[in-house]
């Protein structure tokens, strides 16, 4: 039973919608008080499952060069793993000092990378999941939106890299539906169609279909289209 208990509270999680756990912690660039630090701008929570780890020293490799892109988006980038603070130094300073990859080299990373080695901001953010492993943090992603909600999950397993493209991507799209109140399509990229709310009464949605407002395609009274050029959305 107690097994099950802690099992349990290990793969616990914060939902979409909800409001982001706070914490403190020691990291790469002092300490933090989080969410409460970054009020007023996105985050990317990322956790990555050990220091020295080649997966994971691409993705940072990866995150330090495109850092000044998620900047340009006021979103801050926070880093976590459950290895020590002199771990984190070293890796961080082999990576700039020695590594390169895809043409990348001497990369430094400017971001905090969270110490955790008591593991208690993995199990408030569901990043041990058993079933993969016990010791070490998954690769999680958390968008957590100015006000401190958590607005997105994105879960990998330890053997498969993220997909930096897809990170931007999701990112500008809900920073997108906050401003103009839009939904974004499957496989959406700015400067495509974007969906309008739905209609919601009988006579709108009769409305709609009536009478053709201009740019607005209906595929059906429920699914409307609209273009949002992309020089009107905030993508660098």
């Amino acid at each position: 039973m107690i097994e099950e208990i802690q099992e349990n509270k290990s793969i616990s999680m914060p939902r979409i919608g909800d409001k982001a756990p706070e914490f403190k912690a020691v990291t790469t660039q002092g300490d933090i008080n989080f969410p409460t630090d970054y009020k007023g701008k996105w985050i990317i929570l990322f956790s990555h499952p050990a220091d020295f780890t080649p997966v994971c020293t691409s993705e940072f490799m990866t995150f330090a060069k495109r850092e000044p892109e998620f900047i340009a988006l006021n979103c801050q980038l926070v880093g976590l793993s459950i290895d020590g603070l002199y771990s984190h130094i070293a890796w961080l300073r082999t990576i700039k000092d020695k590594i390169e990859f895809k043409g990348m080299k001497n990369m430094e990373v400017k971001f905090p990378l969270i110490e955790d080695i008591t593991m208690e901001v993995a199990k408030k953010y569901g990043m041990i999941q058993p079933g993969e492993s016990s010791t070490k943090a998954v690769r999680a992603v958390f968008f957590i939106d100015p006000k401190g909600i958590v607005r997105a999950l994105i879960y990998y397993p330890l053997s498969t890299g993220r997909n930096f493209d897809e990170l931007k991507r999701a990112l500008i799209a809900m920073q997108t539906a906050d401003a103009f109140d839009i939904a974004t399509p499957a496989d959406w990229q700015p400067g495509d169609d974007v969906i309008v709310p739905p209609a919601g009464s009988c006579g709108v949605a009769k409305d709609r279909m009536e009478n053709k407002e201009e740019g607005l395609t209906c595929h059906d009274w429920f699914f409307c289209t609209k273009p949002l050029p992309i020089e009107n959305i905030k993508t660098h």
